[in-house]
Order: structure tokens, then C-alpha cells, then sequence
């Protein structure tokens, strides 16, 4: 990896006018959730093995998912509370990130429930900009460039559009794990600093709680 800040950093899911409102974003501490010794003693990959931090250390693309990983808020969640289905929405949003719903099951049942228009999307984005957990990097919002949905598709078009050899997925969902798989992600990082999504971090390789973690780790 070139350094964490320089390298070319990408997400394949973009918030809802990530880019049209930069002037909102509200940086945040790069870990918001703390965590009992008991909860971090059930999982035996907090701790990076020597392959998992050497191919971190050389990896020339890293993914981030957005919502609860780069943005504290899960921004459909966000959306459903503003426009009133907010309970309904997010009980469908905890099962499709724990991996029990397919994601496009969810995300129809999600937008079926409250039907969003664009005036409230507009008005929801001026009155709750999202708070942003890592302020040390550049986004690009590579799912509306490449018109696709589905995250793991994303990655890996991404890298054979790029030739990158070592690709990292850092995420908090189902969908972020999945993207580790053959000619995607080398690798599946799990941040669980915003939402801990057990079924999930116990198959990352690595568990992480704070960004500054992964930093420190590149010394």
C-alpha cells in the first residue's frame, strides 16, 4: 500500500448525495461504539495473523463501505426515520446486514414501506447531513459510475478494471463480507467501532474497532 491517506482509496456504496452536500459532513471520532472486555473476549480475530497484516500492509486498493463504517448513520434507516417508518425500516435493515435477508430483499421491502420522494430526500439531506467517521480520506463513488448495485459485483469490477493485486474490503455488513471472494477482495476487514454485526465479524480476518488501529498498524 502507498500509505493509507495516498493510496486510491474507493467505496462501492454511496450515500445519498455523498457528493452533492460536502460542505455538511460532520466529522467524528474514528471509533464511536465502546466495547466491554467481554464482548471483545468472544472473538479470536482482533488480532491481525502475520499473512493477514502483511497483505494489508501491501495492498494497492482498499473498498469502504459507507453507512456505519465511513458514516456513523445508516442512511436508508436515517431516511425511513425522517420520512416515519424509521422502526419498520431498520428491524429490516439489522436482518439484511446480518446476512438472514438477501440484500435485495431487504432494500425493495425497505423502500416498499415509507416510497421516498426526491423533495424528501432533498430536505432530509439539508436537515441531517451525515456525520462522517474517517475524515483522513478521499471517496469515489464508484457504484454510480459503473451502474451496478450489488457491492461484490462492484469489487470485482473494479479491480479488473484497475489490475489491482491485493484488494482490501472494509465493512460492517453481509454485503462487505461477500465481497471477499475470488476476484474480488483479498481480504475482508470488519469494523465494528458503529455496529457490531456478530455473525459477520467472527468470519472477517480481522476484527477492528478504531481506524487508528489499521493506521498504526502501517508504521
Amino acid at each position: 500500500m502507498e500509505g493509507l491517506v495516498s493510496s486510491q482509496i474507493i467505496t462501492p456504496e454511496v450515500k445519498f448525495g455523498l457528493l452533492k452536500h460536502p460542505k455538511s459532513f460532520n466529522p467524528v471520532a474514528a471509533s464511536v461504539k465502546p466495547l466491554e472486555a467481554s464482548t471483545l473476549g468472544r472473538f479470536n480475530n482482533t488480532s491481525p495473523s502475520k499473512e493477514v497484516l502483511e497483505l494489508w500492509r501491501n495492498a494497492d486498493a482498499v473498498c469502504f463501505d459507507v453507512d456505519s463504517t465511513v458514516c456513523v448513520d445508516e442512511g436508508i434507516d436515517e431516511l425511513a426515520e425522517f420520512c416515519g417508518a424509521g422502526k419498520a425500516v431498520a428491524e429490516w435493515t439489522a436482518r439484511a446486514m446480518g446476512g438472514s435477508v438477501p440484500f435485495e430483499e431487504a432494500l425493495a421491502a425497505r423502500l416498499s414501506l415509507f416510497k421516498p420522494s426526491l423533495s424528501q430526500v432533498q430536505d432530509f439531506l439539508e436537515k441531517r447531513p451525515p456525520s462522517i467517521i474517517i475524515k483522513h480520506f478521499p471517496l469515489k463513488p464508484v457504484a454510480s459510475i459503473l451502474g451496478v448495485e450489488e457491492k461484490a459485483k462492484a469489487v470485482q469490477q473494479v479491480r479488473k478494471a484497475h489490475g489491482y493485486k491485493a484488494l482490501v474490503m472494509i465493512g460492517d455488513g453481509a454485503t462487505d463480507l461477500e465481497a471477499h471472494q475470488p476476484g474480488g477482495a483479498d481480504m475482508f476487514i470488519c469494523y465494528g467501532g458503529v455496529q457490531l454485526r456478530e455473525s459477520v465479524a467472527e468470519k472477517a480476518d480481522w476484527l477492528v474497532f478504531n481506524f487508528e488501529d489499521l493506521m498504526n498498524s502501517l508504521d
